[in-house]
């Protein structure tokens, strides 16, 4: 079974608005490396549109917009080369390399996890919050930038139970963005968890 990874940028406050970060070359770097990795990447609907609004290369003129600095292309050829599945009620169709995934959410990614290959990987918040839910991201990558936004969004509010995960590597970059790499914690079986929910005696 293939694993699904997510990953996403977050400032040092908790803010993971796309627009509070601070990019750079090494950044974007990483970025494309992560999702050259995947068979294919899955958005939600809001983080589909949002990243063919940037990404997608012009049909006629294959120009980048004004904004775009030259660094910054190997990122985009990578993202809109990549294949997608776009997770949405609302949407009748999609193009940018994209399917359509209806029905249940479970389900359908569980499907797309059976296939074979080297991975998946998740983008955005809602749809992120709601694989939480359903324990079926094999993988987190946080990468930590040195600012504090002053406001939100945050990622995962309205969790319904916590989630442990161990650290299973760490990046620094040169900007003194940190990208940490978890998993999730596999509860133990056996005595222990019996215990859970017990008072310990003593405790206060």
């Amino acid at each position: 079974m293939r694993p699904l990874r997510y990953s996403i940028n977050v400032t040092l406050d908790g803010c993971c608005d796309h627009r509070a970060g601070l990019p750079d070359e090494e950044l974007h770097r990483h970025a494309a490396e992560i999702i050259a990795q995947a068979d294919a990447l899955l958005f939600g609907r809001v983080t589909y549109e949002m990243m063919e609004a940037a990404w997608r290369a012009p049909a006629q003129t294959g120009a980048r917009p004004d904004w775009m600095e030259e660094w910054m292309e190997p990122f985009a050829r990578t993202i809109d080369a990549a294949k997608k599945y776009v997770v949405s009620s609302t949407l009748d169709r999609v193009d940018w390399n994209a399917e359509l995934v209806r029905g249940d959410l479970g389900k359908a990614v569980q499907q797309l996890k059976r296939e074979p290959g080297k991975g998946l990987f998740v983008g955005g918040v809602k749809l992120a919050l709601a694989l939480t839910e359903l324990g079926l991201i094999d993988e987190y990558e946080f990468i930590v930038h040195p600012r504090l936004a002053g406001h939100g969004p945050t990622l995962f509010a309205g969790l319904s139970k916590p989630l442990d995960l161990k650290l299973v590597s760490r990046l620094e970059f040169g900007s003194g963005i940190v990208a940490m790499r978890y998993e999730p914690k596999r509860e133990p079986l056996g005595f222990p968890r019996l215990l859970r929910g017990f008072p310990i005696r003593g405790a206060v």
